[in-house]
């Protein structure tokens, strides 16, 4: 998985795999895309307004969570 954000235009993007194909994007809301590939798996989703989206302004740190033991690991945010 690959996060991206564009402290320009304040959009962050989730990147779930590589790039292999065309993707098909739905928008659910003024804020929130999805892209999918031609056999329904998730691409990637966009986050318009990621500041507001994500909770978290400035962005400072990411912190990603090992659901099965609890375990948190902190990734410095630019």
């Amino acid at each position: 998985m690959k996060l991206t954000y564009d402290p320009k235009f304040n959009i962050a993007y989730f990147g779930f795999r590589e790039k292999t194909e065309e993707v098909t994007t739905i928008k659910i809301s003024d804020e929130l895309t999805v892209d999918l590939t031609s056999d329904g798996k998730i691409y990637g989703i966009e986050l318009l307004n990621a500041n507001e989206q994500l909770k978290s302004e400035p962005f400072h740190n990411l912190f990603i969570e090992n659901s099965e033991n609890g375990k948190l690991k902190e990734v410095e945010w630019i």
